[in-house]
């Protein structure tokens, strides 16, 4: 079993209310290959919500309490943001899982690139915290897009 980012899948679980659906990540899961998640969601956030980015650090710096998670209109929401990849851990240890598939750019999900912090849509590599988080608990964190994957 793998976990897949819920908005690949058709969940409205993005920061604006929608959701960016793959088909082959919708297929996954009507397969029974993969279960939709949503580390923001699972953290509290409510939908939608102004756009969040790290600022003042990677995802690794957020973890060790060196950097934030702010939203655009200014609310510091780190706590939601590492509550949500503590859950998704444990999802990934209840249902035995050791591969993660992620939305690309998320402050959450960004596998490979994720926001600068200045909300200016501008990409720096990195991760996203669930990311980070999963990744250093020897979780396989994989990029996944409705751009590269259709």
């Amino acid at each position: 079993m793998i976990l897949i980012s819920g908005c690949l899948c058709g969940v409205k679980c993005r920061y604006d209310g929608k959701s960016q659906p793959s088909r082959e990540a919708c297929a996954m899961v009507e397969r029974g290959e993969a279960l939709p998640f949503c580390p923001e969601v699972l953290g509290g956030m409510v939908r939608p919500h102004a756009p969040a980015e790290i600022v003042g650090g990677t995802a690794r710096d957020v973890l060790e309490g060196k950097a934030r998670v702010m939203t655009q209109d200014g609310q510091d929401v780190t706590r939601e943001f590492i509550r949500g990849a503590e859950r998704a851990y444990a999802l990934c240890l209840r249902h035995g899982v050791q591969q993660v598939y992620l939305k690309t750019k998320s402050p959450s999900c960004g596998v490979e690139a994720v926001y600068d912090g200045t909300f200016s849509r501008r990409l720096v590599p990195g991760r996203g915290i669930a990311a980070e988080y999963l990744a250093q608990r020897g979780i396989q964190v994989l990029p996944m897009d409705r751009d590269t994957i259709n």
